[in-house]
């Protein structure tokens, strides 16, 4: 290739003011530097030659493990390095047998956008990301790495967790906290349906009497102040029976009775439910983060469970995943400090946008994020998909630990979802590696799937510096 054209091909590493590996091929590059890249389709370059042109473009050089990693193996990754741009598995054919040597400018290309992704992955800043790396072994290299993936086998071999209890769908929106409040939390608590249930029919029998709806006793509860806030609650607890018709208290204590054996048994079952899920939280895979506000979301949501996670492309992974339908806590202090126990225990998090948000599965999703977590967001509108890729504030944050931003998987399908899950914990997610036009150094790393914003390096020198004096222990 003629010199002049390197530079360009290399444009989307090229960032800061012409040092360091920003700086390593770009148009200021020294002339010998390009002349010894252009002649190696016929001479590949081996390790010290690529240490020699680092230094002569006022880089440092790499170990014996740094080159042979990034550019004479094609290991087990976090992700799927087969994706990359110009792979070539001949690159690895007799590498045994020879010297290890780049091959060409493709090969270079190749190494190099795998060292930029890691920056982006695991240090937030490739720079920071190179001197960590340049000097060690390759053993080392592959203990860093491969603490980062998941063993998938080991996923695979570690068979099934216990069992749930069953809960039928049409009943899980009786362990929801407002029924809890409307029926109590045992049979012998006092119950505010059938007080509000009670109330309103003697107020109906005293005006007119006759046949009337539980829909329209309900109705009528929400003139009393001890009911007025509660209408929504108890429309919900009653929603197995709103339209069937009462005309006398013995009627309404059969249809409450009926409907408070099904949140009796739910609730106990949903209760054990969230025992064993406390049994199996140190190896919890996936959290479902969501909000149902009625019947509808209850049974949309556990078949949405049933279809991300029944999905053949997982199978036999015997993923441990919590599903919000299928669990009780004693009490709402209890159910946060449950949640935010299995958010910092799982590995992944799905958050299901809705119709409205809410503050819980907000902050679940923000706690993923600052976690360093995988978070998935689900949004069954493309509209909203856009709102969540590109606008909203909690699809980005940064790991509070180490500084790295860390992005949202923003998706509208169900069967994305599934595969991101296949991705994460088999380590093949994919990666595309942008650089901003106008704002050399602005790098963005890409989910493929989905095109999300998964890691970012501001160009900012100021906000850059400010930040990192903050984060000294990844520098």
């Amino acid at each position: 290739m003629n010199t002049n054209k390197i530079p360009e091909k290399f444009k989307l590493f090229q960032f800061g003011k012409g040092e360091g590996i920003g700086g390593f091929i770009t148009n200021e590059t020294p002339p010998e530097v390009l002349k010894r890249l252009a002649a190696i389709e016929e001479d590949p370059i081996p390790k010290v030659q690529l240490n020699q042109l680092l230094l002569l473009a006022l880089e440092g050089g790499v170990s014996d493990g740094f080159f042979n990693y990034y550019w004479n193996s094609n290991p087990n990754h976090c992700y799927n390095l087969r994706s990359l741009p110009h792979f070539n598995p001949d690159w690895f054919k007799n590498s045994e047998s020879s010297p290890p040597v780049i091959k060409s400018l493709d090969h270079l290309f190749w190494g190099l956008y795998r060292l930029y992704i890691d920056g982006l992955l695991y240090f937030g800043d490739v720079r920071t990301a190179f001197r960590k790396l340049r000097q060690m072994e390759e053993s080392e290299l592959h203990e860093f790495f491969g603490s980062r993936g998941y063993d998938s086998q080991q996923m695979r071999e570690r068979g099934p967790s216990l069992p749930l209890l069953p809960i039928p769908k049409d009943d899980r929106y009786l362990i929801s906290e407002m029924a809890c409040k409307s029926y109590g939390e045992t049979p012998e608590t006092e119950s505010e349906l059938k007080s509000a249930l009670v109330e309103a029919y003697e107020e109906h029998k005293a005006q007119n009497g006759g046949r009337v709806t539980i829909r329209e006793l309900l109705g009528r509860s929400v003139k009393h102040e001890r009911f007025a806030d509660s209408q929504q609650q108890l429309m919900l607890s009653a929603d197995d029976i709103l339209d069937q018709q009462v005309e006398s208290l013995q009627d309404i204590e059969k249809k409450y009775a009926e409907v408070a054996k099904k949140f009796m048994k739910a609730r106990v079952d949903a209760l054990k439910n969230t025992e064993l899920y406390l049994s199996m939280v140190n190896d919890l895979d996936v959290y479902v983060a969501t909000s149902m506000r009625n019947r509808q979301d209850f049974r949309k949501m556990a078949d949405d469970c049933d279809k991300i996670f029944s999905h053949p492309k997982l199978k036999g992974m015997h993923l441990r995943y919590f599903d919000p339908t299928t669990s009780a806590a004693l009490g709402h202090e209890d159910k946060g400090l449950i949640e935010c126990l299995m958010v910092k225990c799982t590995k992944a998090l799905i958050y299901f946008a809705g119709e409205r948000e809410s503050w819980g599965k907000d902050a679940e999703a923000a706690m993923a994020l600052s976690l360093g977590k995988p978070v998935i967001f689900y949004c069954n509108q493309k509209q909203k998909e856009k709102f969540f890729r590109d606008v909203h504030p909690l699809s980005r944050l940064i790991d509070f630990k180490t500084g790295v931003s860390i992005g949202a998987i923003v998706t509208s399908s169900l069967e994305e979802v599934s595969e991101i899950i296949r991705r994460i914990f088999e380590n093949q997610l994919e990666y595309i590696l942008t650089q901003h036009e106008t704002r050399p150094g602005f790098l963005k790393l890409h989910e493929k799937l989905t095109g999300s914003v998964v890691r970012l390096q501001t160009n900012d020198a100021l906000l850059a510096q400010t930040f990192w004096n903050h984060y000294q222990n990844t520098r």
